[in-house]
């Protein structure tokens, strides 16, 4: 029991902000500026910020009295956060606005941050230990795996999904970061 849980502890997931830069000398044309050069997620357009990660995993399958057991896994999880910089000085007032609104945005990803470590997580406790019997070339294991591993990160996209709707949504706490940000 103990060994799972030792095994979760010993990773970090390394976390790194990439930049893209905006300009403007007024609330209204930095947040303009974001929407030209902010990340591409594809259908939904252009984004102000966006968290992206990469999952890989070493993991050691052992055959015992014929079936496969997941003995260790361990993750290597790097979390890219892109945020928006301005380029140049603002004016003070300015300055002082941005600065929340980067705070308030660069928080909110975290947030989607968070979410990606407790799913990887979650794919350590349901994985770690899994014995798959009548499987001693370690090949049906790999399909249980991935059925469990799907609904995981279903539900790790749906919580980011529910999560912006919130904070988007009239009311909610981007969506005032942004009104904060925009009227002088």
């Amino acid at each position: 029991m103990l060994l799972p849980n030792a095994a979760q502890a010993e990773w970090q997931a390394v976390e790194q902000v990439k930049t893209y830069s905006i300009s403007g000398q007024t609330g209204a044309a930095l947040y303009q500026s974001i929407g030209e050069r902010g990340p591409n997620v594809g259908v939904g357009g252009r984004v102000i910020a966006h968290t992206t990660f990469k999952l890989t995993w070493t993991r050691k399958y052992e055959t015992r009295d014929n079936a496969c057991v997941l003995a260790t896994a361990r993750p290597k999880l790097i979390i890219t956060y892109t945020l928006p910089k301005v380029a140049g000085r603002l004016p003070e007032g300015l300055r002082q606005r941005w600065e929340i609104f980067i705070d308030g945005v660069a928080a909110h990803e975290r947030v989607h941050g968070d979410t990606i470590k407790a799913m990887v997580h979650k794919i350590e406790a349901a994985t770690i230990g899994l014995t798959v019997p009548d499987d001693p070339k370690c090949r049906k294991i790999k399909d249980e795996m991935n059925t469990r591993l799907g609904g995981l990160s279903q539900a790790q996209r749906q919580e980011g999904r529910d999560f912006d709707r919130v904070e988007l949504s009239p009311g909610g706490n981007v969506h005032n970061l942004i009104l904060q940000l925009v009227n002088d």
